[in-house]
């Protein structure tokens, strides 16, 4: 059972940051379901590289496009996507060394993490990018 569904309200109205935050949202719901599930530490461990893995790749495409066209809240918008990197690389690194399990506490940590920051600091940009940017 998902943890997390896409609904309509988590549109930033920029098609690639969408599909970005989409895609987040099946992975969480696959470590979720991982966890629950019982699976073994290496398929959490897979999923949770995938997981960091695409919280990087988004991140940075997301900067790039702040630093092209000069977006006025750049700094701040950067040092939350820095902070939720250096957590999700800790809990990971935890993981590896068998210091942190996957737990229900982790999956709603990251469901609650992307939906606030979707909805709070990502709308942010919302109205600023549809203003310079083609869909």
């Amino acid at each position: 059972m998902p943890i997390m569904e896409w609904k309509d309200e988590f549109s930033v109205n920029v098609a690639e940051f969408d599909s970005h935050h989409k895609q987040l949202v099946v992975m969480i719901n696959e470590l979720h379901d991982a966890m629950t599930g019982g699976k073994g530490k290496q398929v959490l461990g897979e999923i949770l590289q995938k997981l960091v893995n695409y919280c990087a790749f988004h991140f940075k495409a997301e900067e790039q496009l702040f630093q092209k066209h000069d977006y006025p809240d750049y700094k701040e918008h950067k040092g939350k996507h820095d902070n939720m990197a250096n957590k999700v690389l800790a809990l990971q690194k935890d993981f590896q060394a068998g210091k942190a399990a996957i737990t229900l506490e982790v999956s709603n940590f990251l469901r609650d993490w992307l939906n606030k920051h979707i909805l709070q600091t990502d709308k942010k940009y919302c109205e600023f990018f549809n203003s310079v940017c083609v869909r």
